[in-house]
């Protein structure tokens, strides 16, 4: 069946719609992980804040995770330590290390289906990267190490291992912690001002507004069109598959990915930009035929993910004209513990405390990024393609996603049905099929 293992194990909490006008000192937009994360800390600090979200909560990117929380993003550590230098990847590092003993102190009073584990970043091709990642993360103080990859049922050449990681159930802490939080769901913000969301059912005022809604939807400021792209990827369950009992992840991010969920094994891969081709399900199911041939699928499902120029998020003030208005997006695939990262960020803003990483994951840091010229003539490509079918958002040329029958937008990842109805943003709006 089309949906995550998760959205079939829990029926999560239902909030009003917004009937009217509102007043608060911190809106919410988006009610994803990061959101109900802001709400949830806001809440506990005493802060007056509302969330409002288009759909239902957990309804978007969150419920299709592979729900891995970890600090081990790729080969981040050597290219940060390169691109930037090693106390910006300390600093990365400290900081996911510490969401994942937020997530590990929450979580002892959740029935979430916590638990530790260690995750593996492997290579099929290159020893050289995986050592060199190793030394990186020795380098910065954490005992990563080098590990050949005996679980997986393929060769590699080694792998990055860290210990004392974690995953989880997404669906059943968010059911756990959104209980008693003031939100409103099917509420859809068609615009914003400066102080406040304007929705359909009513205009929601306040002091600070902070943008959870997986890709920035505001063009006019940040320039998030031009520092993000999409990245589409694909999950099946299967039982009867003996795989690793550790989380795994292939450094190249068109390769494959393992976690074990109860008598399941997730299978992630087939992954491609979003509006471009890949190798879709397809590609997991031969794999798995290959290596797991008694395995029966039970689930599958996608996702996609917004992919910042450096590989670290935008968390921070949204641009520097709008210091009222904060966002976190480019979470790079790493959504579960880039969430709590946010989250923690932002809450000390909005209440004018100084956040340590701050500086690490500002929005306004340099774009001069290879990334950007990827990104810039994506967009000068579609924006010039010749088609009736284009996405409302920036006006790029819109492409027929055959594994999933929707039109996908290559540029900025807008998604759309075959009937032309929003699926997922940056669009805030339909499109003409």
């Amino acid at each position: 069946m089309k949906k995550s293992v998760w959205s079939d194990m829990i029926k999560l909490p239902e909030f009003n719609t917004l009937n009217g006008d509102v007043k608060t000192d911190v809106l919410i937009i988006g009610g994803g992980l990061c959101g109900i994360l802001c709400a949830y800390f806001l809440d506990k600090a005493g802060v007056d804040y509302a969330l409002v979200e288009g759909r239902e909560i957990a309804s978007g990117i969150t419920k299709n995770t592979t729900a891995k929380i970890t600090s081990q993003h790729g080969l981040i550590y050597s290219k940060l330590s390169k691109s930037y230098n090693d106390e910006i990847a300390g600093k990365y590092l400290e900081a996911n290390q510490k969401a994942i003993k937020q997530y590990e102190k929450l979580c002892k009073s959740i029935d979430c289906d916590f638990e530790k584990n260690v995750v593996y970043t492997y290579s099929s091709s290159d020893r050289r990267i995986i050592e060199e990642e190793v030394k990186a993360v020795n380098r910065l103080g954490f005992k990563a190490s080098f590990a050949e990859t005996s679980e997986l049922p393929f060769e590699t050449k080694g792998a990055v291992r860290f210990p004392d990681q974690a995953q989880f159930n997404p669906l059943k802490f968010i059911a756990e912690i959104s209980k008693k939080l003031n939100i409103y769901e099917n509420s859809f913000v068609r615009d914003i001002t400066p102080t406040a969301a304007i929705t359909n059912y009513g205009k929601i005022t306040a002091k600070k507004i902070i943008v959870t809604t997986h890709f920035p939807f505001i063009n006019k400021h940040g320039g998030y069109f031009l520092k993000l792209y999409q990245h589409r990827s694909y999950v099946i369950a299967y039982k009867n598959a003996d795989g690793p009992e550790e989380m795994y992840a292939d450094e190249d991010k068109t390769g494959m990915s393992f976690r074990k969920y109860g008598n399941y094994l997730l299978i992630g891969g087939g992954g491609h930009r979003t509006g471009k081709q890949g190798g879709c399900w397809q590609e997991i199911e031969k794999f798995a035929l290959k290596y797991y041939p008694d395995a029966k699928e039970c689930y599958r499902w996608a996702t996609q993910d917004c992919m910042s120029l450096d590989g670290v998020p935008y968390i921070g003030q949204y641009s520097k004209r709008t210091p009222d208005l904060y966002v976190a997006s480019g979470f790079n695939k790493w959504g579960m513990t880039s969430s709590m990262v946010a989250a923690e960020i932002l809450c000390d803003m909005v209440q004018g405390k100084q956040s340590d990483f701050a500086e690490v994951f500002s929005p306004q840091r340099s774009i001069l990024k290879p990334q950007l010229l990827v990104n810039s003539a994506e967009t000068t490509v579609n924006l010039l393609t010749p088609t009736v079918k284009r996405c409302p958002h920036l006006g790029c040329a819109l492409k027929w996603n055959k594994a999933e029958h929707s039109w996908d937008c290559p540029c900025h990842g807008s998604r759309f049905d075959a009937e032309g109805k929003l699926i997922d943003n940056p669009a805030t709006g339909d499109t003409q099929i």
